[in-house]
């Protein structure tokens, strides 16, 4: 059985999220809940990290993460994955600097579009997800069409997110807007699914609240981090 090296934090009530996901999901597959996984949890500050982005300092972000994975490895992980959307605009350089691999939610969420067929997908997160490249090229790569809100629709999204989801506050009026955002979306940019781009945003945007097909991000990462577990 391969051991799970996670870099968390990012923000905590994801991590915590992923953590009780991957236990309920690994007990499933054995069969029983007399059984726990054995993986490693690096929580790191996801201040720094915002930090990193807001000054431009990527090669600050892609150390910092770098550093977190090498003590996964120290402590015996097989894999590592990094528990957040964000982080990921380093990834490429991360994954060449250390020594075990890391499994890219971006990568994972483009195969998951394939598989699910779409073509013109909204994408809603934190502003440094929806402003920079890093989720839209590997789309773009494979012919499909990645489209962000407005830049008042995204700066409220941000806030939202940081004020309240990263701080586990689900508001009902937020969700409102939210939905309201990806509704409108649909109607002036022709979206045929819509990308939670943000690992909180399953707090928040339920499967059932939209008819639009959803990627959600944190359950798609975690469905390969089991796969990667039992392989």
């Amino acid at each position: 059985m391969k051991k799970l090296g996670m870099v968390g934090g990012l923000g905590p009530e994801s991590t915590v999220e992923y953590y009780q996901s991957i236990i309920t999901q690994y007990q499933e597959k054995m069969g029983s809940k007399e059984v726990l996984p054995e993986l490693f949890i690096n929580s790191i500050n996801m201040y720094r990290v915002f930090e990193f982005i807001s000054k431009d300092d990527l090669q600050g972000l892609a150390n910092y993460l770098v550093e977190a994975i090498e003590t996964l490895e120290k402590v015996g992980a097989d894999f590592a994955v990094i528990s957040a959307n964000t982080p990921h605009i380093v990834f490429d350089e991360v994954n060449q600097r250390v020594s075990i691999p890391v499994y890219s939610i971006v990568e994972e969420t483009v195969r998951e579009a394939e598989k699910q067929g779409l073509k013109k997908v909204g994408l809603i997160g934190t502003k440094f997800t929806m402003e920079n490249d890093f989720f839209k090229k590997p789309f773009e790569d494979r012919g499909k069409e990645v489209v962000v809100p407005t830049e008042k629709e995204q700066q409220y999204i941000h806030e939202k997110i940081v004020a309240e989801l990263e701080n586990g506050i689900v508001n009902e009026e937020t969700k409102e807007h939210y939905l309201a955002i990806i509704e409108d979306m649909v109607k002036r940019d022709g979206i045929d699914g819509v990308i939670l781009g943000c690992t909180e945003l399953p707090m928040i945007i339920k499967e059932d609240d939209l008819e639009l097909p959803q990627l959600n991000t944190t359950q798609i990462h975690i469905d390969r981090i089991i796969e990667l577990m039992f392989s």
